[in-house]
């Protein structure tokens, strides 16, 4: 039974970064039709296990989050408590999702089994924006931007961005040839893909997923470090030469949107959003009540454009401090990993937290399933890093001992005889 929920599970996975690109009347989007099914028969492998894993505080603090925001559609006003509401089951319904993957996916084979899931997922959808770009199905006519059909630019760009650090792992860690180069091909596909999108946020973004590459190169025997450098050689001259200049021309505006304080029109919703916090900064206005309470300083409803502000702002400081803490606690079980594994998961955190700062990704399943997969992750290494350090303590402590067992210290004589006294006794010095 566990077998089968995972393999749903999978599909589930797989599914996530192209979900928006096949819609059900009726129902939503594929993913949550798969997610449904995939909560069902994972409800009855506990069942017909008998047991249940232990949860850890990352999952704690998810679920003082979740019953916090839930319990904002008390607070909010009549009108808005449908949103509120609806907001609400999509975070029960997100850390539920994160329970599957605690569950069903203890060890690091069937974890790297879900991160493959999403990378080829990735796939699907990277592949899409590159097929609407030769088509000449953009987004945006004006700007040439490009994006597999039913996504925003800014929102794929992260999702490709998020891939790579998971597609060069597992080329790291695979041993079979052909896992391996499906892995390392994501990069210039999803490199180029990014490109296309012209979104200045997925491009820093991707930089930042990038590094993953020369922080990983002393792990490579000097074969696959030339193999790395010209991957990244191939990724930076398909980006060079098939990007669109309209898109290479909106990122050289990156420097002076910064500059200006804009961030391509952010600025001023950044700005009402502090002023709608001041108001109720303890508790917050209640889920899903961004766009409404900043309407007065700007004159319009606009999402957040800024997870961190969006639930600063509806949740409050005593619904961010949970939420906040999932980040923490993860990163803390992240640094207690191995060196390649360490460095993986604090370059794909550092990718997804930059990638928060301009997506109001608050209720979006790639976030949530980071930090369930990294989680998951650092505890099914955990035995390991405890049984080698143990071995470690107890080779200090036992060597002097062993050392004077096996060689004890010899006696140490003066060159010379010892000479003598009269009586004829030897003399020895002291």
């Amino acid at each position: 039974m566990h077998s089968f929920a995972y393999g749903a599970l999978w599909i589930f996975v797989f599914v996530l970064p192209w979900e928006n690109m096949v819609v059900i009347p009726g129902l939503g989007t594929l993913s949550k039709a798969l997610g449904i099914f995939a909560l069902t028969v994972t409800a009855f492998a506990p069942l017909i296990s008998g047991r249940v894993r232990r949860v850890r505080l990352f999952h704690v603090c998810g679920l003082v989050f979740v019953v916090w925001a839930t319990s904002s559609v008390l607070r909010v006003e009549e009108w808005q408590q449908h949103w509120a509401l609806l907001r609400s089951l999509t975070y029960v319904q997100l850390l539920l999702m994160c329970w599957m993957i605690w569950e069903l996916a203890p060890d690091v084979r069937r974890q790297r089994g879900l991160l493959m899931a999403y990378v080829l997922g990735a796939y699907v959808s990277g592949l899409a924006t590159i097929l609407a770009y030769v088509t000449g199905h953009g987004t945006s006519a004006t700007l040439r931007r490009f994006a597999a059909e039913g996504f925003d630019a800014n929102a794929l760009g992260t999702i490709l961005a998020l891939a790579i650090p998971m597609a060069w792992y597992l080329g790291l860690t695979y041993q079979r040839r052909i896992p391996q180069w499906i892995c390392r091909a994501y990069l210039p596909i999803g490199v180029f893909a990014i490109g296309l999108t012209a979104s200045r946020g997925a491009l820093v973004v991707g930089t930042v997923a990038l590094l993953i590459v020369p922080l990983t190169l002393t792990k490579l025997s000097p074969g696959r470090m030339v193999g790395a450098l010209l991957l990244l050689i191939v990724c930076g001259t398909l980006a060079a030469v098939y990007v669109p200049q309209t898109s290479l021309a909106r990122y050289s505006t990156i420097s002076s949107e910064v500059e200006e304080g804009k961030f391509g029109g952010r600025g001023e919703v950044w700005l009402a959003g502090l002023r709608a916090f001041a108001d109720q900064p303890l508790v917050g206005h209640g889920s899903a009540t961004f766009k409404g309470v900043v309407e007065p300083y700007l004159g319009r409803a606009i999402v957040a454009h800024n997870t961190y502000l969006q639930i600063l702002v509806e949740q409050g400081i005593l619904g961010f401090v949970p939420w906040f803490m999932m980040f923490v606690a993860v990163f803390f079980q992240v640094r207690r990993l191995p060196p390649l594994e360490r460095r993986f998961g604090l370059i794909l955190m550092a990718t997804l937290g930059i990638g928060l700062l301009p997506l109001s990704w608050d209720d979006r399943k790639p976030v949530w399933f980071i930090l369930a997969i990294l989680a998951a992750f650092s505890e099914s290494l955990r035995p390991v890093r405890m049984v080698t350090a143990a071995a470690q303590r107890h080779a200090l402590r036992t060597a002097p001992v062993a050392r004077r067992a096996v060689s004890p210290r010899p006696r140490i004589y003066p060159s010379s005889p010892p000479s003598a006294d009269p009586s004829g006794t030897p003399i020895h010095d002291a």
